[in-house]
């Protein structure tokens, strides 16, 4: 007889594995599902994320905040204390910084790996998770495998991709400067360059998200490793001197995507599964990271008399979530469209409107409270 589970999570990424930590404390039955358990990766991965107030309370409540307990090494997690956004086009710069805030930190820059570990370690001494390696009965299947999920589709949602004519080149790259915990971006004509502070407050290191046109990545991505350097350095305006390519860097085609539906009988989508958006605003974790949050709140406080794939109560969860996601997607998505833009009128109206945000201090400060979480 197969045992019974209370919930099956499919997919094991931070967005699985912090729901499956958050569930577990209500004392149900997990299933986390991956095709098997998480195993270093051939090349090192550098993936990066920058986690807001909110997330980072979620992960410290679950004791998986990725830092250094002894102080040894290059730290995983880097306070951000202040953001500079540069439009080359329009001669415009906007600065976003911790004091205008009334904090020290706008938000951390965290190395996902080291972050999934933490999460991986968690699970494996949590008794009410069992990983397996094929999805098996449960009163609620959440999808949590990315924007590709099979499963997504084999139960049946339908997911609406807008493909952006763009490309996502990141990178790791060692700095002749130190970065002082700033993240920088550019918007230079049809690109966008954000550079990312890592290895700590006073780190030489940076995470490079750089969204190019297909036909550019593609150059990008051939060219040997000082060539690329050289070429982030150009586009920065050597903002950190001389750079070094660590590691290999990756690239993944941009998009705005949404399923039709989140929920339904039994069976539940978060994180990219159920959305995706533009990086420029580097809100995607954060969003997944509130997906889960909002799940496990939801099924925690249902009526005693409710199954856990209730529709109904499922429903709550959609409503809450999506309303969330459409409000980032419209921000991301209108302002890839407005800093694409070649016309040289909207430029100029670009500039005008950077230049007269920096100034309003009122907006500022809501801006980046609602950047770090609502905080």
């Amino acid at each position: 007889m197969s045992k019974k589970y209370d919930v099956a999570i499919l997919g094991g990424g931070v967005v699985g594995l912090t729901l499956a930590l958050l569930l577990a404390r209500d004392r149900l039955r997990i299933a986390l599902v991956t095709p098997a358990r998480p195993t270093a990766p051939a090349s090192p991965d550098i993936r990066a994320y920058a986690l807001n107030l909110a997330a980072r309370q979620l992960l410290e409540s679950l004791r998986v905040w990725p830092e250094n307990a002894d102080g040894s090494g290059p730290s995983p997690v880097t306070p951000v204390t202040r953001m500079w956004v540069s439009d080359a086009s329009a001669n415009a710069a906007l600065t976003f910084d911790a004091s205008e805030a009334g904090t020290d930190t706008l938000n951390w820059i965290v190395d996902v790996p080291a972050l999934e570990d933490r999460l991986a370690q968690a699970v494996r001494y949590q008794g009410g998770i069992e990983w397996l390696p094929e999805r098996p009965a449960a009163a609620l299947t959440v999808i949590c495998e990315g924007k590709r999920s099979v499963s997504r589709e084999a139960f049946g949602f339908h997911y609406d991709s807008k493909p952006y004519p763009h490309t996502a080149i990141a990178a790791r790259l060692q700095c002749e400067r130190p970065h002082g915990g700033v993240a920088r971006q550019w918007f230079r004509g049809d690109e966008i360059l954000a550079l990312l502070p890592m290895g700590g407050a006073s780190g030489h290191e940076v995470a490079l998200v750089w969204s190019v046109p297909h036909p550019r990545a593609h150059e990008l991505l051939a060219m040997p490793p000082a060539a690329l350097a050289q070429g982030v350095e150009q586009a920065c305006d050597q903002a950190l001197g001389a750079m070094t390519l660590q590691g290999q860097p990756a690239g993944w085609p941009l998009e705005l995507s949404r399923a039709d539906r989140w929920v339904k009988s039994g069976v539940a989508l978060a994180g990219d599964a159920a959305h995706a958006m533009h990086p420029l605003a580097g809100q995607g974790l954060n969003v997944g990271l509130g997906d889960v949050a909002e799940l496990a709140r939801v099924l925690h406080q249902r009526e005693y008399w409710r199954e856990l794939g209730d529709l109904k109560l499922l429903r709550r969860y959609e409503r809450a979530r999506q309303a969330d996601f459409s409000q980032m997607a419209l921000v991301t998505d209108g302002l890839f469209g407005l800093f694409s833009a070649p016309d040289s009128r909207i430029q100029a109206l670009r500039g005008w409107g950077l230049r007269g945000f920096d100034r309003l201090q009122p907006i500022k400060r809501w801006a980046m409270r609602q950047a770090m979480g609502g905080a």
